[in-house]
């Protein structure tokens, strides 16, 4: 059972996963091609955070929604510690940053994703995302994969 809660961007806990997920895709990609958020360069109002703790607390995972112009958000910063991975948990993630964004108004997620995380890929799919073309502010890159999604509240 993992519980999910939001937080700020310079919460020691999110900045401790968001080091082991840069250190993650340093091994897959080169400079040019991680397009990594940095929290400190985005301000408080455009962004919003959560993490994922287990049972005990312990914090397992997270994510990130930038809040962009005309209703649209960038799912950012998703990673799962590797020995909470295959529970769900993503699943969990992108949900809870579909609420935040849905709160804010957002008509439509977008992401950025890469071709070595396979396992990232499948779970935007099982969550409805769909491959798209580059978006601002990015450019075509060979090592990206791009996806969206329209959202809405349902009542």
């Amino acid at each position: 059972m993992f519980y999910i809660s939001e937080v700020i961007k310079g919460d020691s806990e999110l900045d401790c996963l968001v080091s082991e997920l840069d250190a993650f895709q340093r091994e897959l990609y080169p400079d040019e091609s991680n397009h990594c958020l940095n929290f400190s360069s985005v301000s408080d109002n455009k962004l919003r955070c959560v993490i994922a703790r287990d049972k005990y607390g312990v914090p397992a995972g997270c994510g990130a929604l930038l809040l962009q112009e005309e209703g649209f958000g960038e799912v950012k910063r998703v990673y799962i510690r590797p020995e909470y991975r295959g529970r769900k948990l993503g699943e969990q993630i992108v949900t809870s940053l579909e609420s935040l964004a849905l709160e804010n108004t957002c008509h439509q997620l977008r992401l950025e994703t890469g071709i070595h995380q396979q396992p990232a890929i499948a779970l935007y799919r099982r969550c409805g995302y769909v491959v798209c073309e580059a978006f601002p502010p990015y450019i075509a890159d060979p090592l990206s994969v791009f996806m969206y999604k329209n959202i809405q509240l349902t009542l």
